[in-house]
């Protein structure tokens, strides 16, 4: 039984590569999904990941389908949409979810109309939904440096973005600068994980495998550094499950993947210790 259900990756090199992506990427973008949870941002990834559309779009108009153009390109595009959204809820009354709804739509019009002028439906489809099981070495490369990347900064930064997402007004007695560096270095990180989700995943499904196992998470754990380490756990798990599933019943990978993280999110709403309906464990109130 454990060899059927290893099967597909023992066999096959493309399977191997697609489940390394996938896990990679759960490494280091499913942290940034906990962190949107805490700022109260969730929908902003869903933006972002639409936002870097027209880069991506624009670099394969020039170079066709290279991984470094449509990366350089998503990256430009997303973090100039990122900073701008910022911008502009800090010098009108729109809060920043407003802003940034704004700008995610029209850059999603961009990218179809982009991609529309030279590219085929094929070329539109691989852009918003990924092609998991095309995943080459070039591609792994890519991805292992950004999740590398992503885990030394976080590491580095990991108290200053907790004070910030927690207590930003502390922050600002010390530098009134310093929240809004945060914030930029932390949008940085997050655009540019969504450009390496956009090769496997697509600009549409990267921000499935960021948010439903950060809220998987927080449903069962109520310290920062378990729900960190349980949404790693869930999304490395839906990645192998849902890449077994799309194999054995002939499904899409990506929302297959997907779709696996959708389950362990109703289950935890459900179920959830901290969060849930009907939690397993019901959680004894201290007494004064």
């Amino acid at each position: 039984m454990t060899h059927a259900f290893f099967d597909a990756f023992i066999a096959f090199g493309f399977m191997r590569r697609s489940l390394v992506a996938c896990l990679a990427l759960s490494l280091s973008i499913t942290p940034l999904g906990v962190f949107l949870l805490l700022r109260r941002m969730s929908l902003a990834g869903d933006a972002l990941s639409h936002a870097v559309l027209p880069g991506v779009a624009v670099g394969y108009l020039l170079c066709g389908m290279s991984l470094l153009a449509m990366g350089a390109g998503g990256f430009i595009v997303g973090l100039l949409v990122a900073l701008l959204s910022g911008w502009v809820s800090t010098t009108t009354s729109l809060p920043e979810d407003a802003s940034f709804a704004g700008f995610y739509l029209g850059s999603l019009a961009l990218g179809v109309t982009l991609v529309s002028l030279r590219g085929s439906g094929v070329d539109l489809l691989h852009l918003l939904f990924g092609s998991l099981l095309a995943v080459d070495n070039s591609s792994l490369m890519f991805i292992g440096v950004i999740a590398s990347a992503t885990l030394l900064i976080l590491g580095w930064g990991y108290r200053a973005l907790v004070t910030e997402a927690f207590d930003a007004p502390f922050l600002q007695v010390r530098s009134r600068r310093l929240p809004r560096l945060i914030h930029a270095l932390f949008l940085g990180l997050l655009v540019m994980n969504l450009v390496a989700g956009f090769q496997i995943l697509g600009t549409l499904m990267t921000v499935g495998l960021m948010m439903l196992p950060a809220i998987a998470a927080r449903c069962w754990a109520n310290r920062l550094p378990w729900t960190l380490a349980l949404a790693v756990v869930i999304g490395m798990v839906s990645a192998l499950l849902g890449l077994i599933w799309s194999w054995y019943q002939s499904l899409p990978a990506g929302p297959a993947i997907v779709l696996t993280a959708t389950l362990f999110f109703f289950v935890s709403v459900l179920f959830g210790t901290e969060k849930g309906i009907f939690p397993l464990v019901k959680r004894v109130k201290p007494t004064r």
